[in-house]
């Protein structure tokens, strides 16, 4: 058995996200039995909005990034660089980039994306909003960034398109 100052930095990450998504997913399906998939997508969404500002503070706090507001593209991929590492981690089958000035990309690999693989799983994939984009979008909107997302999301793009990837575009003064 492992103690762990024995667990790699790697699978400290791996661990805590593989529990907070399973919690995710769990908190979605019970929602979606008791109150239906409109209700469900509503919250989910709600419960993303409400969790940035906690996600982004703890983050800036534990390592030591002190500015307030990103001033510019460089600030954001500075912080989003190491967010990512913590947040979106190598299970998700995400790849985040930046292609070129003021603009991040995502690309998920067809089919892999965990969030459309749970939902098609409940067979409610039709009817789910996806939360993925969107809670980077809830960054952005925390920091104060303008940016436009295409293409606009709102039901899962793997299932309507047969791919997810797109490109957000920030607006810094």
């Amino acid at each position: 058995m492992k103690t762990l100052n024995e667990l790699t930095k790697e699978e400290l990450i791996e661990l805590e996200n593989s529990c907070w998504m399973t919690h995710d997913g769990m908190w979605f399906y019970s929602c979606l039995n008791n109150f239906g998939i409109e209700t469900t997508n509503m919250l989910n969404k709600s419960a993303i909005r409400g969790l940035a500002p906690f996600e982004i503070e703890r983050t800036k706090k534990a390592i030591g990034f002190e500015k307030d507001k990103l001033e510019s593209f460089e600030d954001f991929k500075a912080y989003f660089t190491m967010a990512k590492t913590l947040f979106i981690p190598p299970f998700m089958n995400a790849t985040m980039s930046f292609p070129r000035q003021n603009v991040l990309h995502w690309s998920f690999e067809p089919n892999k994306c965990f969030a459309y693989k749970g939902m098609r799983r409940l067979g409610i994939i039709d009817y789910y909003e996806c939360g993925v984009i969107f809670r980077i979008e809830c960054w952005l909107d925390y920091f104060g960034i303008k940016y436009t997302t295409v293409p606009k999301i709102d039901k899962c793009l793997m299932h309507t398109h047969g791919e997810c990837a797109g490109d957000i575009e920030m607006f810094f003064p």
